[in-house]
Formats: structure tokens, C-alpha cells, sequence
């Protein structure tokens, strides 16, 4: 399958993660991400030989793909879903301004700071609403948003400084990851008398689908396209998930879209096209050397 169309697999797939996060809101969120992400590395069991990976590799992969799911699911209990949403897609705007940190011979130019100069103005007009004083109740949620966004795209570029890896490897990544949020979670009940909720049947569906696509087919497509694609391609591609997910959640997820949130979305999406105007300048080459 060409990179292009299994980019947009994995972006629609992704686009509905939100609505089924925050539909999920209610349970714990290490309860929640442990049992999603086991679902998504047990799809990955057929290619288990792929799962032997140096622990530095592992260890990437656990802490971005635990690390965001568990900040992001949290966000959502803090702050509202549809704000939470655009402020954690801010992750492929981060990877094009982090990157000169993580890979050698990056550098920013005028648009690559421009962009990122959007994207903050999109979430700063997220967090205060548009008023000059924020809202405090929300101000957790926001922060941990904050937090998964960064989480991702430091994974993403931490993942070109390691030797290639199969892509039936990212199945141990997930397994990994569910397995150390439900010990973190039996932990909680444990050592602090956390409440043990009760799981519906709706629960569980959700769970179920969030394992089967947006926290595990998905992973496994997207690595699967970057291997095949320019990554900087598909990258200005992932820009559609914010929007695509956004709608979702108004559409499905009976979330209210303001005036306030629009804006925010523009400029957000406009500061990560600002950001890849190379794409649209010359033909894209081979990215540059990564550092060792």
C-alpha cells in the first residue's frame, strides 16, 4: 500500500480517538489506557519475532506511547474535550520547531518560526478563551494537554535517532505499555484505596474499538507509511487529524464547537502549513543526517 493512502488510513483512524477518549472519561485513565493498549499490542502478536528490539528502542516506545496516552486521557478529565483536543495536536507542529534538538543539520528558518508563533497563538487563545484571564479550573487539563503533545513528537523524532526497526515491533511497544498502566493503576487501588469502577458494555465497546484502531491498527499503519514515504510529507498530512478529529467530536461526541475553538483551529492548521512551506517550495529530498 503506497505511504500517501496509509497515511490517511492511519489519520482518519486517529481522528476518532478523541470522542472515544472522552467518552472514556469517566473511568481511570491508567485503567483505561492499560486495557486499550493491551487490546492494541495483542493485534500485533502475529509478528511477535519482530519484537525483539535494543531496550533503548523499548524504552522510546513505551514512554511516548504510554507517556501521551496517559496524559492525554487525564487532560480529558481536567478540561474540555474539544479544548484539550486542539491544544494536544499541536504534536506535528512541535516535531518541525523540536527537531533541530533531536536531528542534526535541522534548522529553523523565518516560516518554521512563524509557524510555530501561529500554533502558539492557537493555544493560547485554547487556554484563556479568548479573555485576558484564563480559566483556572481548566488550567490542569490544558497543561497535561500540553504535555501529551510534547510527548508525541519527542517520540516521533526519538524514533529516527535508534536503528530501523520492524514494524511488528510497535506490538510490543503497546503490550508493554498497557501492562505498566494497569500495574500503575493496580498500584492506585492498592496503595491509596482508588475506587474500583464498574465497566458497562458501552465501556468496554469503547475500549475495544479505541485498542482495535486509534491506539493499535494505527500505529502500526503510521510506522508502516513512514517507512515507505518522506516523512515530511506525511507529516504536513497528519495536520488534517486535528480538524478531522475536531469535527468528530462535535459530530458524534455532542460537543459544542465556539467561535473561540474555530479560531484556535485556524490558527493552529495555518501555523503548521506556514511551517511546512518547504513541502510546497521544491520537490522534498532525503531529510538530513541523524545524529548518533
Amino acid at each position: 500500500m503506497p505511504a500517501v493512502l496509509l497515511s490517511l488510513v492511519t489519520i482518519l483512524i486517529w481522528s476518532t480517538l478523541a470522542v472515544l477518549g472522552s467518552s472514556l472519561g469517566h473511568l481511570p485513565p491508567f485503567l483505561s489506557v492499560g486495557i486499550a493498549l493491551v487490546v492494541g499490542g495483542l493485534v500485533g502478536l502475529r509478528r511477535l519475532r519482530d519484537w525483539r528490539v535494543p531496550l533503548g528502542t523499548l524504552a522510546i516506545g513505551i514512554g511516548g506511547i504510554f507517556g501521551y496516552h496517559a496524559l492525554l486521557f487525564t487532560a480529558f478529565r481536567f478540561a474540555p474535550a474539544v479544548e484539550v483536543n486542539l491544544l494536544q495536536y499541536l504534536w506535528p507542529l512541535l516535531i518541525v520547531v523540536l527537531s533541530p534538538l533531536y536531528l542534526r543539520g535541522c534548522r529553523l528558518t523565518f516560516h518554521h518560526v512563524g509557524g510555530a508563533l501561529l500554533g502558539l497563538a492557537g493555544a493560547a487563545l485554547v487556554i484563556t478563551g479568548g479573555k485576558l484571564s484564563p480559566d483556572a479550573a481548566n488550567l490542569p487539563g490544558y497543561l497535561l494537554a500540553l504535555a501529551a503533545a510534547l510527548t508525541w513528537s519527542s517520540y516521533s523524532l526519538l524514533t529516527k535517532r535508534v536503528r530501523p526497526f520492524p514494524t511488528g515491533a510497535v506490538g510490543g511497544f503497546c503490550l508493554a505499555s498497557g501492562l505498566l498502566s494497569l500495574l500503575l493503576y493496580a498500584l492506585e487501588v492498592s496503595a491509596f484505596g482508588a475506587p474500583v469502577p464498574s465497566i458497562s458494555a458501552k465501556d468496554g465497546g469503547f475500549l475495544l474499538l479505541l485498542g482495535l484502531g486509534p491506539m493499535g491498527a494505527a500505529f502500526y499503519t503510521w510506522d508502516a507509511a513512514l517507512k515507505r514515504g518522506d516523512s515530511r510529507i506525511i507529516g504536513a498530512l497528519a495536520y488534517l487529524t486535528p480538524l478531522l478529529s475536531t469535527l468528530n467530536l462535535v459530530l458524534w461526541g455532542g460537543k459544542r464547537l465556539s467561535a473561540t475553538s474555530i479560531g484556535a483551529m485556524g490558527l493552529i492548521v495555518l501555523g503548521a502549513v506556514v511551517g511546512s512551506l518547504d513541502l510546497f517550495r521544491r520537490k522534498p529530498v532525503e531529510p538530513p543526517a541523524l545524529a548518533s
